[in-house]
């Protein structure tokens, strides 16, 4: 019996993807079909970085076509494919990156940070190129959570400058310039000139992601960055406490009132587990981010634990997903990433690069 094409895409319409619960032929990720005798080949296009995720689709994808009658071998090659996105009207993508995430709280001390840089490290971690701006002008803690404390970004132009490399992440920040004991006492205007030198001026080597680390708060700076920097969606951090959501409630309203969509809420400190007796207790309240991502019709990406390991590998500068990636909070941080991958792939694509431009000459 002869294969026909109706029946390979009616078996991929009946295999689902396990990340987005998508089937591999309405979504358009099978693609290149061919068909030569009892032979099957295919690709499989993922629109979000996925190195871990790829051995157990093609399995899926194998069976399924192996199943069908007089098909005699299968062969699915799948492979991950991060195009840029849209961002807020009249904002141009910046050259070499392609989606911009701002991980951002209403105040400081949720662990904005920490949740800023094992996003990255987990992207990176399933294949994505990756880099991540600390725009915290008066605290920045990149450099010390990455390792990177003390080094200094060279300049081969002498107007632009080379991220620093961690872990396989780019990385930048106001840290690397100024000494950890030096205060910025600078006005809003400066603060805001500083980020956008740190985000224009930084030769970012062709990234599928850009992790910006917000500076904590609602004010005259991060209205600047919403409504400058391209963002192709935000992550906003809390903890279960009422006045944590309180201002994290704020974060969230400007970054809709400037067009940057919320692609979820993570919720740090939502439980401590003692170390000695393994009793657990909820701190710090409990059902808080979820009755706020109710509230604003969004999604819990992550609970993330009270946990003495995350704050002890973050100030040692390797964070919870390379300096402990079989842990349960690992875990939880690579499937926050994953859903963010997944929401950035499912937003409009960017299609500036599309339209040509009009040039009036006066001949």
């Amino acid at each position: 019996m002869a294969v026909t094409l109706e029946a390979v895409q009616a078996a991929l319409q009946s295999v689902l993807d396990p990340n987005t619960g998508k089937d591999f032929l309405s979504s358009k990720a099978a693609r290149n079909i061919r068909i030569d005798g009892d032979r099957v080949s295919l690709d499989i296009e993922l629109g979000y970085p996925a190195r871990s995720q790829e051995d157990g689709i093609r399995s899926a994808v194998i069976a399924a076509l192996s199943a069908l009658p007089g098909v005699g071998n299968v062969s699915a090659h799948v492979y991950s494919k991060i195009v840029a996105h849209a961002v807020q009207r009249g904002v141009k993508l910046l050259p070499g990156v392609k989606n911009i995430i701002a991980v951002a709280s209403g105040k400081g001390g949720v662990g904005k940070s920490t949740t800023a840089v094992n996003l990255a490290l987990a992207l990176a971690a399933e294949g994505a190129r990756v880099g991540i701006l600390d725009a915290d002008i008066y605290g920045p803690s990149q450099p010390q959570m990455l390792g990177l404390a003390g080094q200094q970004p060279v300049s081969l132009d002498g107007s632009s400058m080379e991220p620093l490399e961690a872990y396989g992440v780019q990385a930048m920040s106001i840290g690397f310039m100024v000494d950890v004991d030096t205060p910025m006492v600078w006005r809003g205007p400066m603060v805001a000139q500083a980020l956008d030198q740190l985000l224009t001026e930084t030769n970012w080597k062709e990234l599928d992601y850009l992790v910006v680390d917000m500076p904590p708060g609602t004010g005259d700076v991060q209205l600047s960055m919403s409504q400058k920097v391209p963002v192709t969606g935000a992550v906003i951090v809390t903890t279960p406490q009422d006045i944590a959501l309180i201002d994290a409630r704020k974060g969230l309203k400007m970054f809709e009132k400037v067009g940057i969509p919320i692609l979820g809420i993570v919720e740090n400190m939502s439980v401590h587990v003692c170390s000695n007796c393994g009793h657990a207790e909820h701190i710090f309240g409990t059902g808080g981010a979820e009755q706020m991502c109710a509230d604003y019709g969004t999604e819990l990406l992550g609970s993330l634990p009270l946990n003495l390991q995350i704050r002890e590998m973050a100030d040692g500068g390797k964070p919870t997903v390379v300096g402990a990636p079989d842990s349960p909070a690992a875990d939880i941080y690579r499937s926050v990433a994953r859903q963010v991958a997944i929401k950035v792939a499912e937003r409009a694509k960017d299609m500036s690069a599309k339209f040509p431009s009009i040039v009036v000459q006066n001949n």
